[in-house]
Formats: C-alpha cells, structure tokens, sequence
C-alpha cells in the first residue's frame, strides 16, 4: 500500500516489508523535460532540413511535371507532419518503455518513472502517460496545468500519472569505494561492506545454501553500478525467495538491501 512520508513514497509489498523512493522535485523534473524537448526539437528540424532538401529535389524535375511536383510536395507535407508528431508522442513513449522509465532527460537528471506499487514502468502505462501530456501543457506553451497538479497531488501527480497509476522518482545512486578506501579498510571484498541501513532478524542462517550465498555476493558487489530502481527491485527479487525459505523474525526497521548484508555477514560466520 503506497503512503507519503516526508516528499518519500513508501510501498508496502505483499511480505509487509517498506521500499522508500524520493519522489523528483518539480524543478529535476522541469529540467529533464526541457532536455526532452530540446532533443524533440533537435530531431524535427534535422527531419525538416531532410524533408526540405527532397522538396528541393523534387522541384528540379521540371515545368512538365507541375501538377506531380504539386501533389509530391503536399505528400512531402504530410508525411512531415505525421513524423513530427511521432516523435512528440512517440518519443517518450519509446524511450520510458526501452530505458525502464527513463528517457534521455530523466536519465541526466537521475529519474526513473515507476508504477504507484513500485513495479516497473509498462508500455500501456508510458503510452496512457504521455497521449495525455498535450492536457498537461494547457494552456501552451508551459506545463502550467500539469504544474498545478504537481503542486496539488499529493504525490507529484501531472495528470497522465494519475491516469497511468504512474510516479517519478528521483534515483539515489550508492558512491562505489574509491581505490584508496579498498586499501585502507579492514574490509577488502565489497559484497561485505555496509552501505543499507542495519537491520536484524532472527533465522538460522544455515539453512541457505553456497549457491544462494553467491548470487547475494554477486549483488552486492555489482550495485553500485545499478540505479537506485532496479537496484531496490533486484534486492526484492534476490531477498523475498530467501525470507520465505527461512521465515525470520524482524526486530525494527527493514529494507531488502540490509537484509541481505546481514545475511552474507551471519553465513560467513557461521562457516
């Protein structure tokens, strides 16, 4: 069940446990639409300039071909038209299906858009989203009713997130250990350092087996090279398997990340 707590969307899974996601200020998302709308806009003059040149082309055919020239010219139109428009719908359409939320912009600005129950994005739910960003821009040319629903919705909802059940998050990306820090810590293998907040349980923690054990090393060393969405939704993947092997008892605060430390850091002892 999705709540609000301090600009964070907290996401209730169906094992009771919390993933948190910051949601993007309107300013981080201002800006990665106006990058968006810069490479838009970068894309239709390059298909204008294409389109004109063939205009030109086509011109140079002849007086005897007038009323062809005429027609091809008018197809010519069209046809730039129609492209012009895919590219403004189709764009972000395009790239939040491909980049799991992101497009160009977002991915500058480090935002990912995800489902309310914090699933990644789906065709349906990027296609609902953006048919209704041209709502979102009355009066034109600013986003000035899409800005008043940022500011009014409780979570930073334009109106195509509220159609699409749709979020934007701003991504937290863990700094990998620098070269000197490896050298001078206790700890030299990353999947052992603690980075998640601490969490505790109890399970016998023999119960898991070697293999389970390096996929939870293989993760771990590996996230700081994965953004904060599918880093979170990995760990869900990794953890929730394990916690339904071993039924663990939970004391305080828990994140799948955590568990997942503390779980390597116990077998490791264990052996």
């Amino acid at each position: 069940m999705p709540r609000m707590a301090d600009e964070t969307l907290i996401i209730e899974t169906p094992e009771h446990v919390e993933l948190q996601f910051a949601l993007a200020s309107i300013g981080n998302r201002f800006l990665a639409c106006a990058i968006d709308h810069l490479v838009q806009v970068l894309a239709v003059t390059a298909v204008t300039f294409l389109f004109l040149g063939l205009g030109f082309k086509v011109q140079s055919l002849g007086s005897r071909v007038a009323r062809a020239v005429e027609e091809g010219n008018l197809w010519i139109a069209a046809l730039l038209i129609l492209i012009s428009f895919v590219i403004f719908f189709g764009y972000f359409v395009f790239f939040e299906t491909l980049w799991n939320g992101q497009t160009p912009g977002k991915r500058w600005m480090r935002l990912r858009v995800i489902q309310e129950d914090g699933r990644p994005i789906n065709f349906f739910a990027a296609f609902s989203r953006n048919m209704l960003r041209l709502a979102d821009m009355l009066p034109p040319p600013f986003y000035s009713l899409g800005i008043v629903s940022i500011f009014a919705s409780e979570r930073a909802k334009r109106i195509g997130d509220f159609i699409a059940n749709t979020v934007v998050i701003k991504e937290r990306t863990a700094e990998a250990p620098k070269f000197d820090d490896i050298f001078t810590s206790d700890v030299i293998d990353t999947a052992l350092r603690r980075i998640a907040p601490a969490v505790s349980f109890q399970a016998d923690v023999r119960a898991v087996t070697e293999p389970e054990i390096e996929i939870i090393e293989s993760f771990l060393r590996r996230r700081y090279d994965i953004p904060e969405h599918p880093r979170a939704w990995l760990a869900w993947r990794i953890a929730v398997p394990l916690i339904e092997k071993l039924q663990p008892s939970f004391a305080g605060a828990f994140n799948y990340e955590g568990f997942l430390e503390e779980l390597l850091a116990r077998y490791r002892v264990k052996r």
